[in-house]
């Protein structure tokens, strides 16, 4: 019996009348973006048809998502919002706060210890508020949802990026900001710019070495880490239909590397099998009522050019596996003599110390089982690691069944290591190393979705590759990074040469899925008398002081915090790992605010000039000392700057300590959205090559400020230090309800304004 059965008739029962209506209003054939789009307009009935790419809407989403490290500010900010129930359906999951270090036993036990405040917080205001929570141990955010929660015509915003990996399912799921969660927990609409939609037609079928994995690697390399921003990529075809769920959910998940709104695949019998696997007959049956609904119309897939802006055809026979990287999920490279080449020639390390398998893109019981058949062969024919190898199940049922089917025993036979059912290294919460930052150059390969420097392990040394589990698992038992598995021998024990075969596995359990406790906790029906306690010298909580609005006064004489080179994603700006305990407390998790960004003078980290006292240091420090002496500061990046994680703590951090304006050249579409919701000013230069006019002692004047208003570009007066001044206009995709949530200070502020 699935969770929410009766919301999922609803959004089923009104489909017909309204993708029709739709259907009529837009004049010709449907997407089933568009489906399910104007399925949960937040106004019902569709009357008018929106422009791709320019439209803002407003949009009723049936459920949310939030992982333990972005729930504990969405729900700090929930707090202030003065409701007395969440008014979706709402779900914590307790993932990202345990660290891989010893095992699964040790390393949940020791997460626990050290994190039991911050799980008795988020599970206290799950119970208040009317909000499922699943325990440390449950499993990874995504895996469990596809599991329980995602259902085909959905749609669903989650505060994690990879929230889009219920897509697999057919749903329209998009990761956001903590405060754009706020917005929908509290009964308001949810705002998103129509996305425009890209189209990938998948023909042929997937064989031998060839995984979903390497579906999405390739997508990434032809759209690169921006080409998908402000988009849906929805994928059809013969190819798209003969793959499983699972792998749908792969692609998917990864689609946020490509910055895409989203990515999603119309209901097939795939998703009908996994609904009945997972226990969810009773969405399967209702979803077949509607089927014709669940996809796009027939003449969408028949001419894809007519209703894309973008087609890509890609051919799953002539695929091939490949990895993905280092330092950059869209670098991508077939296995075997390129990876030879292209290792020899940019000096990456050709011995693999790690291989990792799982995270929410590659944890399903398919992934492991896939994987697992590499880990058999391995042990009949002899072979020994050359690598160390590390396992995170996706979920508990997950790792109940491969357990009950011997498919962890295989791994553990192998000198494997069981990790929690969490993400652990994919999200930097890997105790690999006692000194990080000194750590030896190296190359590690593994199933997870980012890549980026210091992500995994916080060596800036540390080289990652993407690639699927079964390769990855090929991988560890060869140590080298130009291993092709479909050419190349290795020397077993007895000092014969052998060969792998190509890897088997299963899309569901032939047995079926099976668990003993999953680890959920239903809230109490009544919450209204459970306290929720913070404490005033806990330095992991810490209830949040509303934003101050920035006076027009003050966008006067601000000075330049950091001008940022190159690539900066969210963890550049708000690293995870070890920084991940403070993401409950605003001024402490302040300190690590754009501490990975690369000054573009002098080209280190963590180190810009003091322009009040002509001295270098940290730039959480730096900036504390603008915001003493009451100097609002900007800060300017680089091309689609903030892309990676949802985390809103990369917006909120530089907005507490006194950051006003980010100028960049481009955005990635979450962060852009954070800098709004928290009552900041986020801009793009209007001139890219504005960014070299830039110096380290500028200050900034805004000219125009008071008289902010929707499509009017800013005008900036940049004065140096020698008194010379360039003006530049700078643009922004702020609308009326967003220029308000700037001038009141925040989203949330609004929002209590309102329920006032």
């Amino acid at each position: 019996m699935a969770f929410d059965i009766d919301m999922i008739k609803k959004v089923y029962a009104q489909m017909a009348e309204r993708v029709d209506k739709a259907r009529e209003v837009v004049g010709k054939p449907l997407t089933l973006s568009e489906k399910i789009l104007y399925n949960h307009l937040w106004d019902g009935t569709p009357s008018k048809a929106f422009t791709r790419g320019k439209d803002y809407v407003d949009f009723a989403p049936d459920r949310i998502a939030c992982q333990d490290a972005t729930a504990q500010m969405a729900l700090l900010q929930f707090m202030q919002a003065g409701k007395d129930n969440v008014a979706v359906p709402t779900t914590v999951h307790c993932d990202h706060l345990i660290q891989a270090k010893q095992g699964a036993k040790q390393d949940l036990k020791r997460a626990n210890e050290t994190s039991n405040e911050v799980f008795d917080f988020l599970g206290s205001v799950s119970n208040k508020f009317g909000i499922g929570f699943w325990a440390p141990g449950a499993g990874i955010i995504h895996q469990v949802v596809l599991e329980n929660y995602a259902f085909p015509g959905g749609m669903m915003i989650g505060t994690d990026s990879h929230t889009v990996n219920a897509g697999g399912l057919g749903m329209i799921a998009i990761g956001v900001g903590g405060a754009d969660a706020v917005d929908v927990m509290a009964g308001m609409a949810w705002e998103l710019k129509f996305p425009k939609l890209i189209g990938v037609k998948l023909t042929g079928k997937l064989s031998g070495w060839t995984a979903p994995k390497d579906v999405i690697l390739k997508v990434a390399e032809i759209l690169t880490a921006k080409g998908g921003t402000g988009a849906v990529v929805e994928y059809f075809g013969p190819g798209a239909t003969a793959m499983s769920c699972t792998g749908k959910g792969t692609i998917c998940n990864m689609g946020a590397e490509i910055g895409a709104t989203t990515s999603t695949f119309g209901y097939d019998d795939s998703m009908e099998r996994y609904l009945r696997a997972t226990d969810r007959a009773d969405v399967a049956d209702a979803a077949n009522k509607v089927r014709p609904y669940l996809t796009a119309d027939k003449e969408v897939y028949e001419n894809p050019e007519q209703y894309f802006d973008q087609v890509i055809e890609i051919n799953l026979s002539e695929l091939g596996p490949l990895l993905n990287g280092p330092f950059t999920p869209d670098l991508s490279t077939q296995v075997g003599k390129d990876m030879t080449a292209k290792a020899t020639k940019n000096d990456w390390p050709m011995q693999v110390e790690w291989s990792l398998i799982g995270s929410c893109t590659n944890s399903s019981y398919e992934d492991l089982s896939r994987a697992s058949s590499i880990a058999k062969q391995a042990l009949d024919k002899g072979l020994k690691l050359k690598t160390s190898l590390g396992i995170n199940p996706g979920s508990e049922q997950v790792r109940y069944t491969t357990e009950r089917d011997g498919i962890l025993g295989l791994f553990e036979e192998l000198g494997s290591t069981i990790f929690t059912n969490a993400c652990g290294p994919c999200i930097g919460q890997w105790a690999r190393y006692d000194d990080p930052k000194n750590a030896p150059k190296n190359s590690i390969v593994h199933s997870f979705n980012r890549n980026f420097a210091k992500r995994a392990d916080g060596n800036p040394n540390t080289h990652a590759f993407v690639a699927s589990p079964e390769l990855t698992a090929a991988i560890a038992l060869s140590g080298r990074l130009d291993f092709n598995p479909m050419t190349d021998t290795l020397l077993n024990e007895d000092g014969q040469e052998v060969k792998l075969d190509e890897p088997t596995g299963w899309e569901l359990p032939p047995k079926g899925f099976e668990v003993k406790d999953n680890g959920y906790v239903a809230p109490h029906e009544d919450g209204s008398g459970i306290e929720v306690k913070v404490s005033s010298s806990s330095e992991r909580l810490q209830l949040l002081t509303p934003f101050t609005p920035i006076k027009d006064s003050d966008m006067q004489g601000m000075k330049l915090l950091i001008k940022a080179f190159g690539k900066c994603t969210t963890d550049h700006i708000s690293m995870a790992g070890p920084w991940l305990r403070f993401r409950g407390h605003l001024d402490n998790i302040s300190n690590n605010c754009l501490i990975g960004a690369v000054n573009a003078f002098g080209k280190k980290t963590n180190f810009v000039k003091n322009q009040l006292t002509g001295e270098f240091g940290g730039v959480p420090d730096t900036q504390r000392e603008y915001k003493k002496a009451g100097i609002y500061t900007v800060v300017v990046g680089d091309h689609n700057y903030g892309e990676g994680s949802s985390r809103e703590h990369a917006a909120m951090e530089p907005r507490h300590l006194g950051v006003a304006a980010v100028i960049v050249k481009s955005f990635a579409r979450i962060h852009e959205t954070n800098l709004k919701k928290q009552g900041m000013l986020g801009l793009t230069f209007a001139n890219e090559a504005d960014y070299d006019l830039i110096q380290e002692d500028d200050t900034f004047n805004f000219v125009d400020i008071a008289d902010f208003t929707p499509d009017t570009p800013l005008t900036v007066e940049i004065v140096h230090k020698d008194g010379n001044k360039d003006t530049i206009k700078v643009n922004h995709t702020y609308n009326a309800a967003q220029i308000e949530w700037y001038r009141k200070g925040s989203a949330l502020n609004l929002i209590k304004e309102q329920n006032a």
